[in-house]
């Protein structure tokens, strides 16, 4: 089963393009850290969205933003104009969220209540 969730921070600017038949995409890089890893390894990988998606992100996310990522990896070959076969893997977004990386990373206050009155 190709299916991929991660969580992070976007660390490249968000531009929304179309495409000549009118289609909506944006790609960025991602900024995710390894778990259990000592010295804090992040990776940079490159999400793609289409459609709604990437409507949705040019919206609403921007460099630094927090967010979740639900897709799948995806590779493409092509050859470079000097003939060269070049490869790119990359990780098409079927769905995102704010998530907890955005959550995490705004200022809160906590909410002092009195529960004293409560009926239970």
């Amino acid at each position: 089963m190709n299916k991929v969730i991660l969580t992070g921070y976007i660390a490249s600017d968000i531009e929304l393009k179309t495409t000549n038949q009118g289609t909506s995409v944006t790609s960025f890089r991602l900024a995710v850290k390894r778990p259990k890893t000592k010295n804090d390894t992040t990776d940079f990988l490159t999400i793609v969205a289409w459609r709604g998606t990437a409507e949705f992100i040019s919206k609403y996310f921007h460099k630094g933003s927090g967010i979740e990522v639900c897709g799948i990896v995806t590779t493409r070959k092509w050859q470079d104009k000097d003939g060269n076969n070049r490869y790119a893997t990359e990780i098409v977004a079927e769905g995102v969220d704010f998530g907890e990386a955005y959550q995490t990373s705004q200022q809160f206050s906590e909410i002092e209540e009195d529960d004293g009155e409560l009926p239970f």
